[in-house]
């Protein structure tokens, strides 16, 4: 990655950080608050609650759609003009959906509102990782992502009771004016960044055809699904295999998000530490917490311990963040943007492997097998990442 001379410095860099994060709040809980109000948009909009998953798969859509035509098309772009845009596109999505006069009109304009999604990550990770010293890039990354863990642990629950108590429409209001919020904060403390001069579609499009840069998106597209495979279907296994009752529901998801938070810190720092062993390491402490969550799910405390503990595997997300700047070359906003699409496929294809396992009659604790197989699937990607990478030229003496 080329750095010029002169980095952008922040007069208040923790303001900066903390507008950054606030659109990765704003993002973190318009993906998981639907899921909280599915009754409640089915009722209102006269379709099924299975129905409205729609709109939850037309919004991942956006955001894989979004990342890679975004990147290239806004190549020339100076970082922070188009990180306002991103915001100000997002607003707009989340606004009309709460206007939305029916069902199919609400399912496109979540396509809408998830097309800046990945493009603003993979934008904000590049801002916050060039303003500090190179051996900080992972935790400069996981403050800004810490915006979306925090989502978890807050937005989502919040934007949920606000929803069922003032109707849904008001969730994806809040959404929409905390996205704002976050446009004028980027104005007034994220630095200007000058477009580079180089920058063209057609350079950010060599990311698709950068073979460590696919390597790295397929461990985030098949080693992060085993966290939504346990997530998806964390509810219903804890009711009906362990025996909890749902009003413990909110309690589930507040634990699930400090899991989050704590991966995601710690990660960061291993990733600071050793990249390319905090990658596989993180990957076999996903593999056996999700592998035992079959076994813990049969009893109710036991089941939320290891809630909290599938939830570290967050920790994934700042660490393939930072290898993706390492392997990406020129194409760094296309990579990064990617990520955050991968993370989406990783969420549609852990929900759907687990979904098909339990339909054969499985207790509903086998979505932790299936996140153990997902994370060995991507560990195995990693390895052989590693062994088709070139080895660095040695420095002529």
């Amino acid at each position: 990655m080329s750095v010029s001379a002169t980095r952008p410095v922040a007069s208040h860099p923790r303001l900066a950080e903390l507008a950054l994060a606030l659109g990765g709040f704003a993002i973190g809980t318009t993906e998981f608050v639907i899921m909280g109000l599915m009754n409640r948009i089915a009722g209102d909009l006269s379709v099924s609650p299975q129905q409205v998953g729609y709109a939850i798969s037309s919004y991942a859509l956006g955001v894989v759609v979004g990342a890679p035509l975004i990147s290239a098309l806004a190549a020339k772009v100076p970082k922070r003009q188009l990180l306002i845009g991103l915001m100000l596109v997002f607003a707009l999505g989340n606004l009309a959906s709460a206007l939305a006069p029916g069902f199919w009109s609400f399912v496109g304009l979540r396509f809408i509102a998830g097309l800046p999604h990945g493009a603003y990550f993979g934008v904000a990770a590049l801002v916050a990782a060039a303003a500090v010293p190179s051996d900080q890039r992972a935790r400069a990354v996981a403050r800004v992502m810490m915006g979306l863990t925090v989502a978890i642990l807050l937005g989502a629950p919040l934007g949920t009771w606000a929803g069922n108590q003032f109707g849904w429409p008001v969730a994806f209001a809040a959404v929409g004016g905390i996205a704002l919020a976050t446009a004028l904060m980027v104005r007034l403390f994220v630095p200007f960044v000058p477009r580079d001069p180089d920058a063209s579609p057609l350079r950010e499009l060599g990311a698709l055809v950068n073979q460590q840069v696919l390597f790295t998106l397929g461990i985030a597209s098949i080693g992060f699904g085993g966290m939504f495979a346990v997530f998806s279907y964390v509810m219903p296994t804890l009711t009906q295999q362990a025996g909890m009752t749902e009003s413990l529901g909110p309690v589930v998801l507040a634990i699930f998000g400090v899991g989050t938070i704590i991966g995601t810190l710690v990660g960061a720092r291993v990733a600071d530490w050793n990249l390319l062993k905090a990658i596989p390491l993180i990957l076999i402490w996903c593999l056996v917490v999700q592998a035992l969550f079959f076994v813990a799910a049969n009893q109710v405390w036991a089941g939320l311990l290891f809630v909290a503990l599938v939830g570290t595997s967050m920790a994934l997300g700042p660490t393939i963040q930072t290898r993706l700047m390492d392997v990406a070359g020129n194409a760094q906003t296309m990579a990064a943007s990617l990520n955050h699409a991968a993370f989406n496929m990783a969420n549609a294809l852990g929900a759907w492997l687990a979904g098909v396992v339990i339909a054969q009659g499985v207790p509903w604790s086998s979505s932790g097998l299936v996140g153990a197989a997902l994370a060995a699937g991507g560990l195995l990607i990693f390895f052989a990442g590693r062994a088709l990478e070139p080895a660095p030229a040695e420095c002529p003496d």
